[in-house]
């Protein structure tokens, strides 16, 4: 059989530490346990291979007779043989895999079964298979789900029902979500194995452009169209507002692009109830078209004033 890289398969380099070398195993293992992939058998077939090589690497006896033979790992059993017959053979009744971490959800021997490597056999016995393989309470994997608004619906609390994996999930969307923004739920991802806890499920709200309304955080930013006359004498004017028509005073010879704030009047600030961001409004003024002769006579006449 081909030399197997146990530090490849852990993603690890030869010089990772046992906390690096237990982390990277507990994350692999969660992905790609037998009971979380029932149907996947190249799932399988990759636990077997972290499995192995967590149970060498995570012991210094065994990584350190793996770290000296390396690609010359057939002439093994020869060393060991060797190695005995100096007075230092194992006695039957001592563990060949000691326990990985002390008790943890993902110890060094607690997943097993499957076939091991040529090297693995030869160098510490086929008795060192693992026999707890189903002993092991495993937490299930998270899942991830994506939901779109709308602006005004985001800016209000409400319910939605979001399908996840063929299974309608209802929940409160309180108001004030940010575009890109995520959400935990506690225990709606998938199962877990062999009575552990089930997964977390995490939604990213993704808010869509609005034709009339820009937000920047709390804050929401509006054009209004003023014609000409009230933008020179002054006048009330009627501006939208998340939640209906507001009304806005012009002031007098007021200037395109002009920009004037309502306090209160934008975005409601996420879980602070009654807060609110302020809304922003930029004056664009329209200057008349199709003008009658005598409003040109009016305008000629304004124009000789200056």
């Amino acid at each position: 059989m081909a030399y197997t890289d146990y530090y490849k398969i852990l993603g690890i380099s030869k010089t990772a530490s046992e906390e690096d070398i237990k982390k990277a195993y507990r994350k692999l293992a969660r992905k790609l346990h037998p009971d979380l992939n029932p149907n996947d058998k190249e799932a399988n077939k990759k636990f077997q291979q972290i499995n192995e090589a967590n149970e060498v690497l995570s012991d210094p006896e065994k990584r350190k007779k793996y770290d000296q033979y390396g690609e010359d790992w057939k002439n093994a059993e020869q060393f060991e043989k060797a190695r005995q017959s100096g007075g230092g053979q194992r006695t039957q009744s001592e563990n060949p895999f000691a326990d990985f971490g002390g008790g943890s959800d993902f110890g060094g021997n607690e997943f097993g079964g499957g076939q091991y490597s040529d090297f693995f056999e030869q160098m510490f016995g086929s008795g060192a298979r693992n026999t707890q393989t189903r002993s092991t309470k495993f937490r299930g994997q998270d899942y991830q789900a994506s939901l779109s608004l709308s602006l005004r619906d985001a800016a209000k609390t409400h319910t939605q029902t979001l399908t996840v994996n063929e299974k309608n999930i209802r929940i409160t969307i309180p108001a004030g979500v940010e575009d890109g923004q995520v959400i935990r739920l506690k225990n709606h991802g998938a199962p877990g194995a062999n009575g552990g806890p089930n997964g977390d499920l995490y939604i990213t709200f993704r808010i869509q452009p609005d034709p009339d309304f820009k937000r920047v955080a709390n804050d929401l930013y509006i054009t209004l169209n003023i014609d000409l006359y009230t933008a020179v004498l002054g006048g009330d004017v009627m501006v939208d507002g998340l939640d209906g028509k507001i009304k806005l005073k012009v002031n007098p010879e007021t200037q395109n692009g002009t920009r004037t704030r309502l306090k209160g009047k934008g975005f409601p600030v996420y879980k602070k109830e009654g807060a609110f961001g302020d809304l922003y409004v930029t004056y664009h003024i329209l200057i008349p078209q199709h003008l009658t002769p005598q409003q040109k006579d009016l305008f000629n006449e304004l124009s000789k004033m200056k």
